[in-house]
């Protein structure tokens, strides 16, 4: 049986049309970081890195009996966008990946064409109430989500804290961009 992380994690991964509170319990990633607006060299880059250790560990943990789903791309960004970015992209894994299947994996692809391998790392998240709300269309516009979900956090009395996170529901290279579907998270406190 393949372990999907979305469907066992269902309720953090909610696409509201409105702005949703939610509480996102810990997790486990695969994550680079980097500096530079997305699209430019370092960041795809840094993309493909991700994926080729995703890739290598999950088929690795198939082969040795523990299958499971590849999450999509996310990603957390801060900093004064868009004039300074700052970004850590994170894929979901399960648990039961450690250091060593990282280790494995990045040995395995050491000198096939991706020199930031190395700087994969597996890191954990525990983002707790967040609100969430469900973006229809270009990344160029995701702060039109922001806006609104600022205004209901505001609202009910509280603030944003850390990083905002996009979840990526779809690939750019084959969904148009009036089409592309991106959750937006940000974790929320008291004012």
């Amino acid at each position: 049986m393949k372990l999907d992380l979305y469907a066992t994690h269902k309720a953090e991964y909610i696409a509201p049309k409105q702005p949703e509170f939610v509480t996102v319990g810990p997790a486990q990633y695969l994550a680079i970081e980097g500096t530079g607006a997305p699209g430019e060299a370092l960041f795809q880059e840094s993309v493909g890195a991700l994926y080729a250790a995703a890739y290598t560990i999950k088929f690795a943990s198939k082969f040795a009996g523990n299958d499971y789903k590849v999450c999509t791309l996310e990603a957390l960004y801060w900093g004064d966008i868009p004039k300074d970015w700052h970004w850590k992209l994170i894929i979901r894994i399960p648990e039961f990946i450690g250091k060593k299947e990282l280790k494995a994996a990045q040995q395995k692809l050491a000198g096939k064409g991706n020199p930031l391998i190395d700087q994969v790392t597996i890191e954990k998240l525990k983002e707790g109430r967040c609100i969430q709300l469900l973006h229809v269309g270009p990344y160029d516009r995701v702060h039109e989500a922001f806006a609104r979900m600022k205004a209901h956090v505001e609202a009910n009395g509280l603030g944003f804290r850390g990083a905002h996170h996009e979840i990526y529901l779809n690939d750019p290279r084959r969904v148009k961009p009036e089409k592309l579907k991106t959750i937006v998270r940000m974790p929320v406190a008291k004012a």
